[in-house]
């Protein structure tokens, strides 16, 4: 177990060849968004694209691709019919499979039993039915993560044909786990080395001293970010944000403690400006981009 550095993430992070290209830098999907949540794909999309993504596409609902388009003219989109509580239909999957991408991102925004049964029987469809199909990395977030928890139950966990990061906070692990939340933070490495092995995946366990671990036994703490991520928003922010790191070649271990890293310090030059209480999630992206500028990335 190691505490993630400075020196480890701009070790991991390079600088930009000169020569590159959008393609490069790989390619984002993101499977996101309700209408309910558009702010969740708001804030997924924007993490990734300014966290270096050559092309991030954004699968979803009319509403959401509006609010998307406002914001960031950058992002490409898929449009999609909508199905219960507006949010996206399965009969959508030949559609978003047909999109070209390196990473996919599942989850932000879906919405889940919080809206209805239907809605949550049909983010498990699409979940079920993007992963196994799709050929590069994945990252399940959010209402992904409560479709894995009852894809699980019924010994149905999903991967893609890469590798695959789960970031779940302490309640969503006690979703995926079947333990309780306070059972998880008696002991938030050991939970997450021995999930990360029993499920072949990185397991990001969010929280106050963020664990990071791999199915190999790798496992990593956090030192930076501070109680102003506590609100709703600053998780999507770190969903696209890591897709964007795996889409530019990092593995999934090495991509999701520098996104972590990187948010959380992010997070701490905010806290800085507008105070822990008056800091949100979009605050995060001025602050990572002065990050990356002084790093040379």
């Amino acid at each position: 177990m190691f505490s993630t550095t400075s020196e480890y993430v701009w070790q991991n992070i390079a600088p930009r060849p000169r020569d590159a290209h959008k393609g490069t830098f790989g390619s984002v999907l993101a499977v996101a968004g309700s209408a309910s949540y558009r702010g969740a794909a708001v804030l997924a999309v924007e993490g990734a694209l300014r966290t270096g993504a050559g092309i991030v596409t954004l699968a979803s609902v009319e509403p959401v691709l509006a609010a998307v388009a406002a914001r960031l003219p950058e992002c490409c989109l898929c449009p999609c019919a909508p199905g219960a509580e507006s949010g996206i239909s399965p009969e959508n999957l030949d559609r978003i499979r047909r999109q070209k991408a390196t990473v996919l991102l599942v989850g932000p925004g879906l919405g889940y039993t919080a809206q209805s049964a239907a809605r949550a029987a049909e983010t498990r469809a699409l979940v079920e039915g993007l992963l196994p199909s799709f050929s590069g990395s994945a990252v399940l977030d959010a209402d992904g993560l409560n479709a894995a928890a009852d894809l699980l139950q019924a010994g149905k966990l999903v991967h893609p044909q890469g590798e695959l990061i789960l970031t779940p906070h302490p309640g969503e692990m006690a979703r995926l786990t079947a333990l309780s939340a306070a059972e998880i933070n008696a002991d938030r490495e050991g939970a997450a080395l021995h999930f990360a092995k029993a499920w072949n995946a990185v397991v990001v366990l969010k929280g106050a001293h963020t664990v990071i671990a791999s199915p190999e036994g790798r496992c990593a703490v956090n030192p930076t970010g501070n109680p102003g991520l506590s609100r709703g928003g600053s998780g999507d922010v770190l969903s696209g944000m890591t897709s964007a790191l795996l889409a530019c070649g990092l593995p999934a271990f090495e991509a999701a403690v520098c996104a972590v890293w990187l948010h959380g310090a992010a997070a701490d030059r905010a806290a800085a400006l507008h105070g822990e209480a008056g800091m949100l999630p979009h605050d995060l992206f001025d602050a990572l981009g002065a990050l990356f500028a002084e790093n040379g990335r």
